[in-house]
């Protein structure tokens, strides 16, 4: 089995047996790790793409392409055709009955689509030409807003969820023809604005949904028209990124992020990163991060998911270049990786090197 870790990219890959092969998203290309078997030691076995800082990895399971979303255009048996912006930060795919169609979210922010696995793409012109387009940007040079993530309804491949960093969270249910803003999670009074991470769809129920943002986690119980701040940014993670669904209870759930948002790390010196996990639905968290960095300086920018019968394997890896595991529902953590170039999101990684 084969599973993929990156900032952006896919966060659940499903298979028969527990992964033996893991892609990981980095800086200066993709690393391949490789292990004989469960319970053996892993192996780096090198970088291809090398140079390349990749945002998002993520495996069609249909046909078995494995597509990467590079800050330097897609994949690398190159098929971008029609993709005229240069920095792909997520991609991701619907099944319609046999036919596949996958879709590409860039910087500056915008949306493509592929009916031909790829080798063509079009541009999708309701995100652009969304309504109050002129507040999105990003903090950091040259302040460009991204489509950081995009979530597939597992239910209805015609149903999208598109989160644009900073600025909206964007959905369309005809197949990205179409795109209108769900805002209600937005107040006049936050200290930033739409600063969306990720958005997951229960397993369980298509109408419930998660997000991770800038001002902590939210939660939806009717597919995002209203939402609830469960999580806020007083909590250990103030700055949530990363969520996941235990696929053995739809009530654990996993997220993954900093103490505190980015512009802090410098003066701190650290992210103060940490794993932490909810068995109710997300009302509350236990600390989930034994085995991880003690001082926490690094932070997490990736954290994925392998399920398997009888199991899963979580991974997460760190603006060190530093990969873990956990078979045991984030029970304690095992290093499988180091040495690796800065696995990030953008340039978060800079301000953490600096603090070394």
């Amino acid at each position: 089995m084969i599973a993929c870790l990156s900032p952006n990219g896919q966060n659940l890959t499903r298979g028969d047996a527990a992964p033996t092969r893991l892609l990981v998203a980095t800086l200066r290309g993709i690393n391949v790790l490789e292990r004989s078997g469960p319970g053996a030691a892993w192996t780096d076995r090198g970088r291809v793409l090398d140079g390349h800082h990749c945002s998002s990895i993520m495996i069609e399971p249909k046909r078995g392409g494995v597509f990467s979303g590079m800050h330097s255009g897609l994949t690398w048996e190159r098929r971008a055709d029609g993709i005229t912006i240069n920095q792909v930060f997520c991609v991701g795919y619907a099944h319609h009955g046999d036919k596949v169609a996958l879709y590409a979210g860039t910087e500056p922010a915008s949306m493509f689509r592929s009916d031909d696995y790829g080798k063509s793409w079009t541009e999708q012109p309701g995100v652009k030409e969304t309504k109050g387009r002129d507040k999105w940007s990003f903090p950091s040079p040259p302040h460009d807003a991204h489509v950081k993530t995009m979530t597939i309804d597992p239910r209805d491949p015609n149903v999208i969820y598109a989160g644009v960093e900073q600025g909206d969270l964007l959905k369309t249910t005809d197949g990205g023809a179409s795109w209108f803003v769900l805002d209600d999670f937005s107040k006049p009074t936050d200290w930033t604005y739409r600063d969306i991470h990720l958005v997951v769809v229960h397993p369980e129920n298509s109408a419930e949904l998660y997000m991770t943002t800038g001002m902590g986690l939210y939660r939806s119980y009717d597919a995002g028209k209203t939402w609830t701040l469960i999580v806020d940014n007083s909590f250990a993670i103030g700055y949530p990124d990363h969520l996941i669904v235990s696929p053995k209870d739809g009530n654990t759930m996993f997220m993954a992020g900093a103490g505190e948002n980015p512009g802090t790390w410098r003066e701190s010196k650290s992210a103060r990163a940490t794993v932490a996990r909810s068995t109710d639905r997300g009302v509350t968290w236990a600390d989930a991060s034994k085995g991880l960095p003690a001082d926490r300086r690094p932070n997490i920018e990736a954290m994925s998911m392998a399920s398997y019968p009888g199991g899963f394997t979580l991974f997460v890896g760190d603006t060190d270049g530093i990969v873990y595991a956990s078979d045991d529902n984030a029970g304690s953590w095992t290093r499988i990786a180091g040495g690796l170039a800065p696995v990030t999101k953008g340039n978060h990684y800079r301000a953490l090197q600096l603090a070394k």
